[in-house]
């Protein structure tokens, strides 16, 4: 893990952002799309994700990120390339029950670190890319930070925002 973070550089945070920070500041999912090639793009739910991603994969992905500290959440990084392996309904449907049986509301969190890397055995591998092309990716989005850090979006007040532009 130490040596993925390493050549990464990238910083897993709480939430979803619109932009990647300068030290990565995004989510798994968000970190897992730049991995995978495409463009940079805020995840608020796994029907953000590209149709290659798998859902209940990346939902309980989401799940860990969210629930953990910020020590433990560094600790999903191994599995940012790994994301993008969405299969046929039969075995997306195995993968949701694999995890649903095993996950419980206070399940420490290595525990549901196992919990993903047995839904991840199950069906379809993710493409391998090259670590150094997964680099490159990821300084470039890095490059095209607005400002040194990033905060977890605020979906709800930019939306009530919006709304009352121009009435006052």
């Amino acid at each position: 893990m130490d040596s993925f973070d390493h050549i990464l550089n990238w910083r897993l945070k709480h939430g979803s952002h619109t932009f990647p920070g300068q030290d990565g500041g995004t989510c798994i999912n968000e970190a897992a799309i730049v991995a995978a090639g495409f463009p940079y793009q805020p995840v608020r739910s796994v029907e953000d994700m590209p149709a290659c991603f798998s859902r209940p994969i990346c939902r309980l992905a989401m799940q860990l990120n969210d629930q953990a500290d910020n020590k433990q959440r560094q600790h999903l990084l191994p599995f940012v390339t790994r994301l993008a392996c969405a299969d046929t309904p039969t075995v997306e449907r195995e993968r949701e029950a694999y995890i649903a049986s095993r996950m419980r509301w206070c399940l420490p969190f290595r525990e549901g670190l196992k919990v993903l890397e047995g839904a991840l055995a199950i069906g379809r591998q993710a493409d391998g890319f090259p670590i150094e092309e997964v680099r490159t990716r990821m300084e470039s989005a890095q490059q095209k930070a607005p400002s040194p850090t990033s905060e977890p979006d605020n979906f709800l007040f930019s939306k009530f925002q919006g709304w009352f532009v121009g009435i006052f």
